[in-house]
């Protein structure tokens, strides 16, 4: 899950890495900020894909064929819906966007652009987070990170193909993701029916009854998702109005971000799995074991991001970018990248842990609290530093994240709620 995770981001940097190389800021600032629209809705859409995972695996651990099935068609269906929502609301999306960008026009040429591309790639997207929650419940790492790499592959090559070959730019950047997009949801597809064997699918499962308790745990992981989201489009809007320098430094910063967080994520999607069996098979003793032990890697792999970054992280900067100004401004922002690793690694593990006991409520609870006590409160005080308070912002609500969820599952162990 480790290795899948990281092979992830690879995307978005092969995406940042040709926009950066183009002729003129603009295109990476532009591109990044549809980028970042996009990533907004797809992760506002992540609740699918917890929700899923955790209800897979629980089903794993209690070997009930009909909810195994369940969690999978379920999780089809809601993403495909979502999916065709966004492509009908993609207009005033896209308005909304721009409303809060408030970017220069060349800007937003390059941000109509890249958006409208890309956001025919939203069905696969969303049905995606379903497919691959469904295949993490079941643990099948192996079969994730080879749809992950070939994914990355082809993304690469299409780059390759329309951007530098046939010279289409910004839409050829766009158009190799949502390509690659629609390879990812083809073969999980064939992946997760492999698994099953003869589908079960009964009517049952879509009607009101069975449904609203499923609503429910989405409706908790929707609201946890939309205040995560919102603290960083808040970041990245905000940045915008710096200039184009910043915006572009923000553009690189993320995808650090997206890096660590989907490496570290993949010992959290791995307690994902494994919680939520134990969960499934009701063991409290096995839930905590689980839990320990994934922090001792959680915590090592946090260690090796951020020696990583420290010996090479001017290098990683130098690939992204060929553009001077942008190298040389990066140099204070360094900090952060070394210190996001060992800050962040708290949050994202207990977000897997908290997602494989499908206790979505006390995540929104503790999402909403950081964000309302700690992130806006610490950007008024630290505004005087302008883009640099920004991600000394970030990195205090990530902090206070991870104490607050490892402080509940404290709890919820000497009450014995655990595995209730």
């Amino acid at each position: 899950m480790i290795l899948s995770n990281i092979t992830t981001p690879l995307m978005g940097l092969v995406d940042t890495a040709v926009l950066g190389h183009m002729q003129g800021a603009h295109f990476l600032a532009g591109a990044s900020v549809a980028a970042i629209i996009i990533s907004q809705l797809y992760w506002l859409c992540g609740f699918l894909r917890m929700t899923t995972t955790g209800l897979s695996a629980q089903a794993k651990g209690s070997e009930d064929k009909e909810q195994l099935n369940q969690s999978l068609f379920q999780g089809l269906v809601i993403g495909f819906t979502l999916g065709c929502i966004l492509l009908i609301a993609q207009d005033g999306i896209l308005a909304l966007g721009l409303y809060f960008a408030d970017a220069t026009p060349i800007i937003e040429g390059v941000i109509s652009e890249y958006f409208s591309t890309r956001i025919w790639g939203a069905p696969a997207a969303i049905v995606n987070l379903a497919l691959i929650g469904w295949l993490i419940g079941q643990q099948k790492a192996k079969q994730v990170l080879i749809i992950q790499v070939l994914a990355n592959l082809l993304n690469l090559v299409l780059n390759l193909w329309l951007v530098l070959g046939l010279g289409l730019e910004v839409f050829g950047v766009a158009l190799a993701s949502v390509l690659a997009e629609y390879f990812i949801a083809i073969v999980s597809l064939v992946a997760a029916l492999h698994i099953i064997g003869k589908p079960i699918i009964l009517k049952k499962w879509f009607s009101v009854g069975f449904i609203r308790p499923l609503l429910s745990l989405n409706g908790h992981t929707f609201l946890r998702n939309l205040i995560l989201q919102a603290c960083i489009a808040f970041l990245i809007f905000k940045g915008v109005g710096f200039g184009s320098t910043a915006a572009a430094i923000n553009a690189i910063l993320m995808q650090f971000f997206t890096l660590i967080a989907l490496g570290l994520d993949g010992v959290a999607y791995a307690a994902e799995a494994l919680v939520g069996e134990q969960k499934g098979k009701k063991d409290i003793k096995g839930i905590v074991q689980v839990t320990l032990h994934g922090l001792v890697w959680s915590t090592l792999v946090a260690v090796i991001y951020a020696m990583v970054f420290v010996v090479s992280g001017g290098d990683i900067i130098v690939l992204i970018t060929n553009q001077a100004d942008l190298q040389l401004a990066m140099n204070d922002y360094l900090i952060f990248v070394y210190c996001l690793p060992l800050i962040a690694h708290w949050c994202f593990f207990f977000d897997g842990v908290f997602v494989g006991l499908t206790r979505a409520k006390a995540m929104a609870n503790s999402m909403l609290l950081c964000g309302l006590v700690i992130y806006f409160p610490a950007l008024w005080i630290l505004s005087a530093y302008e883009n640099l308070g920004l991600w000394g912002a970030m990195m205090l609500f990530l902090l206070a994240r991870g104490i607050s969820l490892g402080g509940y599952f404290i709890y919820l162990y000497r009450t014995e709620k655990v595995a209730v």
